[in-house]
């Protein structure tokens, strides 16, 4: 379009040149003095540089809306495009202020979005990092009525382009605002120029207000009208910028919360991993921004770009949406005995069963004792008998308890004796039964944690399951990476990890990274109920080993410690207690 008006325009400039050529060559041919001639030539040849200087401004700026037109359409970052609008505009009109204000969502108020002044040296909002804490522009007052003595707020409620010379000399409007900020800082706010921006519906979305114009000298003048035109193009173009930069914005906003609310359900889901991958989350953008900063090592070279960090924290909170289907008792599996509930009670009471058991024999023996007429030494000694064999069944009972909790490692000893107990029977109803099932020996033989090897499958199924429900999403081109990183978590340096055992070469850094902020972050956890917070020097113990064993990325973990994440964490994320002073 920009290419269209522009030979558009260039053809009206040549024809309009021309035209004007003619015309004093015309009268210059008319005249019969030679010295007359002369005179109209050397007069006439100034007048065509103006009209050549003045068509060629007007080239100028339109190759200049065209490049501004480009650059807004071209801009999706929120922040920078109205940092962009205010910048243009304040070029175009040699405006030495400027400030954006962006209608809210219940179009009640206008809200403070960029301020400029270049006199005070300020600038606030957008990407400067400065944030404005101005209070925002009311539209209508308290009893409702439209707030027409602001002149930002009337130009939003109106949609009029207000063009004002001085505004200590302007009537209709209240100027407290600008008078305060005068007297406050020394300076001398004068012209103004405040235009609407509509959008494709023509609502009213935002105000844009200019200040203080200067002339080639740098002194403030009224902003002519040939300006007002031309930030009107502008404003007009900002506008459709700024709506679609909203829209994506939007479905930017909207997937962020979708996803959320997704890892919010799957940490609600197990009362166990409560938080953990927001926590997971914020580890693994922390490396990553880590590495972006690096000025040496490994990393120095290496920078990740805004949409590879976006594409990574996606990633980081979609890591573990394939748990969604893993049943929630494997999930949850704080104990060895634990399915839809703990066995432990069940194993408890059949211990305590046999115990009656054995005193129910007991009580056979001494009634039969006594039937024969046998003195008080036969009723002792078989007392003293039963006496052992309960205090053994309480040993084994307590034994089996402690085992049936993940605290201890599971040794050779420990396990024959867990066999040789469970091999023992008992008899009730006329049946004969072992004293554990071959399912209750199995768990509680786990060497260690809480897990069977078929339930740890079930459980590392979810990183495929993840990576199968993410691959099914339409992720944009810049995005397309986030099924590979989320579902690479639990990948290993040397091949052995899953669900699809990558080598080193295969393995993204990505997934490097999240590897060490997904492991980092379950060792230090504080909110497991079936352990006790783990010190910090431990877990920086365990990764070491895992960095040996090439379970990790060596290099990610050399900058986890050198760059003292991980006390940064752990100040910000552990108990005290866990936090060793050494």
């Amino acid at each position: 379009m920009g290419d269209v008006l522009k030979k558009k325009i260039a053809k009206i400039n040549v024809t309009g040149a021309t035209a004007i050529e003619k015309l004093l060559n015309d009268m210059i041919v008319e005249t019969q003095c030679v010295t007359c001639q002369k005179a109209l030539k050397d007069l006439t040849k100034p007048v065509l540089s103006a009209v050549s200087s003045m068509f060629g401004e007007q080239m100028d700026l339109v190759d200049r809306l065209t490049e501004i037109g480009l650059a807004l359409s071209g801009e999706t970052r929120l922040e920078r495009l109205l940092e962009m609008i205010v910048d243009e505009a304040r070029v175009l009109t040699k405006a030495d202020a400027g400030t954006l204000y962006i209608v809210d969502k219940n179009n009640r108020k206008l809200e403070f979005s960029i301020l400029q002044n270049d006199t005070m040296n300020v600038r606030m909002g957008g990407s400067s990092g400065n944030e404005i804490t101005l209070p925002p522009v009311p539209l209508y007052t308290s009893g409702n009525t439209p707030n027409k003595s602001h002149v930002s707020a009337y130009c939003a409620l109106t949609g009029e382009t207000v063009n004002i010379a001085d505004v200590y000399e302007a009537e209709g409007f209240d100027f407290t605002g600008p008078r305060k900020y005068d007297a406050a800082t020394g300076y001398r706010s004068k012209s103004m120029l405040v235009l609407a921006l509509k959008n494709h519906e023509q609502d009213i979305i935002g105000v844009l207000q200019l200040l203080n114009a200067l002339d080639s000298n740098g002194k403030v003048v009224e902003f002519s009208t040939d300006v007002v035109d031309i930030v009107g193009s502008l404003a007009s173009q900002a506008a459709i910028a700024l709506t679609n930069a909203q829209l994506i914005q939007g479905l930017k906003d909207l997937l962020y919360s979708v996803i959320q609310s997704i890892a919010a359900a799957i940490d609600a889901k197990s009362p166990y991993t409560n938080g953990h991958i927001e926590r997971v989350v914020d580890l693994t953008m922390m490396i990553a921004e880590t590495v972006n900063n690096a000025t040496e090592g490994k990393f120095a070279d290496m920078q990740f770009t805004i949409d590879e960090l976006e594409e990574l924290k996606l990633a980081a909170w979609m890591h573990d949406v394939g748990k969604i289907s893993i049943p929630e008792h494997v999930v949850d599996k704080s104990t060895k005995l634990q399915t839809i509930y703990d066995r432990s009670e069940l194993v408890d009471n059949r211990f305590r069963l046999i115990s009656e058991l054995v005193k129910n024999r007991q009580l056979e023996e001494v009634v039969q004792v006594l039937s024969n007429g046998s003195g008080p030494d036969k009723i002792s000694a078989i007392e003293m008998k039963y006496a052992v064999e309960l205090e053994q069944l309480e040993d084994d009972r307590k034994f089996i308890a402690s085992c049936n909790i993940p605290n201890e490692f599971m040794t050779d000893e420990r396990i024959a004796r867990v066999c040789e107990i469970a091999a023992r029977t008992y008899e009730s109803g006329g049946e004969s039964f072992n004293w554990l099932s071959d399912d209750e020996v199995t768990n509680l033989c786990i060497r260690k944690g809480t897990l069977t090897d078929r339930e740890r499958k079930v459980i590392e199924s979810h990183a495929a399951i993840t990576f199968e429900m993410l691959s099914r999403l339409p992720f944009p081109k810049r995005l397309l990476h986030v099924p590979e990183y989320a579902a690479g978590h639990h990948e290993k340096i040397d091949g052995s990890g899953y669900p699809k055992g990558l080598a080193e070469k295969e393995l993204s850094l990505q997934s490097r990274i999240m590897a060490v902020a997904d492991i980092f972050e379950a060792l230090t956890a504080k909110d497991r109920p079936y352990k006790k917070p783990m010190k910090l020097a431990q877990a920086i113990k365990i990764l070491g080993f895992m960095e040996k064993d090439r379970h990790i990325d060596s290099d990610v973990y050399k900058l986890f410690l050198d760059s003292g994440i991980y006390m940064e964490y752990a100040k910000a994320e552990l108990d005290p207690s866990q936090i060793e002073e050494d």
